[in-house]
């Protein structure tokens, strides 16, 4: 059984979203280190790019604070390797195609993978454009993201998915929202065409929330809140522990039958 596999395999699982870099690699450590404590069954780590196009205005402002600081690829692959010298939980890139390519797919994905990492999400890669990276990623998950727009090429998406699959809850970018549209019958489409357990992301951000999507999701993945709290204008330590009551809170709830 896969890394990730295992993780879906226990409980519903908790996967946050951490910026890379914002607003320093330390920092990023320790808040990785604080989640994983709290209940965190996967990390997805996001690589600043300069065009987010998937984020919404509290993720690409991380994006810009990682940038500004001089974050690289090569940082977050040691960013990795430090997690990976303490623990074993599930680690995910989120990243976009152009990332890969600069710094070469082949050598991309055989780095990722001798880090250990399990999986890679790039929402700007169609699925006719998958093959540019499966013939490299041989060992790690191309995890799809699949949205209440793609209807017809549902079936198609999680029939070809790997680790697990990523339900898109609303149309637009990330960034937290006051309601969310219900993706049951989505998540019930997906899980007629694919095995994989399927995570809710885009807008999750109160336990109320992650709760209700439990009911029906195997997970949840909360990426603006987590950021948001990252960026308060507070101490280090204020910040890491209202991260980890976060993430306590919303651990409780996926726990609540």
């Amino acid at each position: 059984m896969s890394n990730i596999a295992q993780a879906f395999s226990k409980r519903k699982a908790f996967i946050p979203f951490i910026t890379c870099g914002d607003p320093s690699l330390d920092f990023s450590q320790r808040a990785i280190d604080t989640l994983i404590e709290n209940g965190a069954d996967i990390i997805e780590l996001g690589i600043p790019f300069s065009d987010p196009v998937a984020e919404g205005d509290v993720i690409q402002k991380a994006t810009a604070r990682a940038l500004d600081s001089g974050t690289s690829v090569e940082d977050v692959f040691a960013l990795v390797a430090k997690v990976r010298a303490k623990s074993d939980i599930p680690l995910v890139f989120m990243t976009y195609a152009n990332i890969v390519f600069s710094y070469g797919s082949k050598e991309f994905f055989a780095k990722a993978r001798e880090l250990g990492v399990d999986g890679v999400i790039t929402p700007d890669v169609p699925y006719e454009e998958r093959d540019e990276f499966a013939r490299f990623s041989q060992g790690l998950d191309l995890i799809p993201l699949i949205a209440p727009t793609s209807d017809d090429r549902i079936e198609m998406l999680a029939q070809s998915a790997q680790g697990f699959i990523y339900c898109v809850s609303s149309l637009g970018v990330t960034g937290v929202r006051e309601h969310i549209i219900s993706n049951e019958s989505i998540v019930a489409r997906i899980k007629q065409a694919s095995q994989l357990p399927v995570a809710v992301g885009f807008g999750i951000s109160t336990p109320a929330q992650a709760k209700d999507i439990a009911r029906y999701a195997d997970g949840v993945i909360i990426g603006s809140a987590v950021v948001g709290i990252c960026a308060l204008s507070e101490s280090e330590e204020m910040r890491l522990q209202k991260l980890g009551a976060y993430a306590r809170e919303i651990r409780a709830a996926l726990d609540t039958d």
